[in-house]
């Protein structure tokens, strides 16, 4: 898998808008872009921080994963992100490795991207995504 760059971080909150005016005082960037992924129960607004974007996440759903996250472990880091030259050919090689797939297939996220998630229970705790345009 040949891994081009941390394509995002996604930080789980409770409500974006509150946390969005936040982050443009930590980040010292505007948020560019609001976005719901109504099939991922979730709300997202993005940061760019040269080739990496900060990505907030809050949930449209009480039973929406990202609020199954808050009420677990509270607001903070959810997932990395990496972009991947070939996400079809990264899912295989993930699991000819062993490494638990959420998705086998790709399927659509935020901003048009093809997203597959690796289980953390695989990847010492930490919720991988992987990406491509």
């Amino acid at each position: 898998m040949k891994i081009k760059n941390i394509e995002h971080i996604g930080i789980a909150i409770n409500n974006l808008e509150e946390s969005i005016p936040l982050f443009e005082k930590i980040l010292g960037v505007k948020c560019y872009a609001i976005e719901e992924v109504k099939d991922q129960k979730v709300k997202t607004a993005f940061f760019k921080i040269g080739e990496t974007k900060i990505e907030l996440l809050e949930s449209t759903d009480p039973d929406g994963p990202i609020s199954k996250f808050i009420e677990k472990r509270g607001q903070g880091v959810h997932h990395i992100a990496f972009k991947v030259e070939n996400l079809h050919e990264a899912l295989k090689e993930m699991e000819n490795n062993n490494i638990q797939l959420i998705d086998k297939e790709p399927r659509k996220g935020a901003e048009s991207l093809n997203i597959a998630f690796l289980h953390p229970k695989s990847t010492n705790g930490v919720l991988i995504e992987l990406c491509e345009e």
